[in-house]
């Protein structure tokens, strides 16, 4: 028996989840390099979904057909091998409140490709929101940098946040046919597991590879990025999941989005970043838009 509000009451806390996630990773990003951070977390987050599939008696290899199969492990290395590694480096240079901003840039970016690659065709709604995130992000890249920070560096900073937010947008975009036939929970491990697979290669092929591997022998790193990765790569994936399977998918999405606002709380109280004027406007700003695109 579920009980009322169920679906919007675990979107809200995957928000609330993710956006605690993201500072953590902003700690785990300090110490451990952000290819090595994606690596470690997509391979953490990996195992507890193969542990819960088995736990659920799923299978692990269900009939999808191949081209369901491709379309999954494009969406994996598109949304998650490169677009997380971009967002952790981002996040290294922007903090988490400015790069919250820069991530709305995701839905937009899911009209654009839901346009080319599905033939979808955008309302009004979706090109206002669209411009009014946008705007947001314009805005945030005002704010004043950090000390010892120069601009420019900001300024790079949020393009690589907003290749990030267009990558993500590609990868779900991608995976939307084959999410319609196929397990979410099997779908997003899956996913994960591709990407991780890809992640492992090229750290096979870098120079820094030593230090990537090195990340997965137990040390102090593990007491933030451990339950970093379980936090933020599966227990708000499974609320997030959660949100969508008992309530409206709008609904879902706008809840989920306001994940951009629990971050300034959060990174105030644990990073001490700054809460100013500016940064408050392009979130709401942000998040008007968002639910314009989500309504429309």
């Amino acid at each position: 028996m579920g009980f009322p509000y169920e679906g919007e009451i675990y979107s809200l806390m995957s928000a609330i989840v993710w956006a605690f996630a993201v500072v953590l990773f902003k700690l785990s990003g300090q110490r451990v390099p952000p290819l090595a951070l994606n690596f470690f977390k997509n391979t953490v987050a990996v195992i507890l979904f193969a542990l819960t599939l088995a736990f659920l008696g799923d299978s692990f290899f269900p009939d999808i057909g191949a081209v369901n199969y491709l379309l999954l492990a494009l969406s994996g290395a598109f949304g998650l091998a490169i677009a997380d590694t971009l967002y952790f480096r981002a996040l290294n240079v922007l903090g988490a409140g400015l790069l919250s901003i820069v991530a709305c840039l995701y839905s937009p970016s899911v009209i654009v490709f839901s346009v080319i690659l599905l033939g979808e065709r955008p309302s009004v709604g979706d090109i206002v929101g669209a411009a009014m995130i946008l705007s947001s992000v314009v805005l945030s890249s005002r704010h004043k940098p950090p000390p010892g920070v120069p601009r420019r560096q900001i300024i790079l900073g949020i393009l690589v946040g907003a290749v990030s937010a267009i990558f993500m947008g590609l990868g779900v975009t991608i995976a939307k046919p084959a999410l319609n036939e196929t397990p979410v929970i099997w779908a997003t491990g899956f996913r994960l597991f591709v990407a991780t697979l890809m992640l492992g290669f090229i750290t096979s092929l870098t120079t820094s590879g030593r230090t990537t591997w090195a990340c997965f022998r137990p040390s102090r790193n593990w007491k933030i990025t451990l339950p970093t990765s379980i936090i933020g790569a599966y227990l708000a994936m499974i609320l997030w999941i959660a949100g969508i399977k008992y309530t409206l998918a709008s609904v879902a999405a706008i809840l989920n989005q306001t994940s951009v606002i629990f971050v300034l709380p959060f990174a105030f109280l644990i990073l001490g970043e700054e809460i100013t004027k500016r940064k408050l406007i392009a979130v709401v700003i942000a998040l008007a838009g968002v639910v314009l695109v989500t309504l429309a």
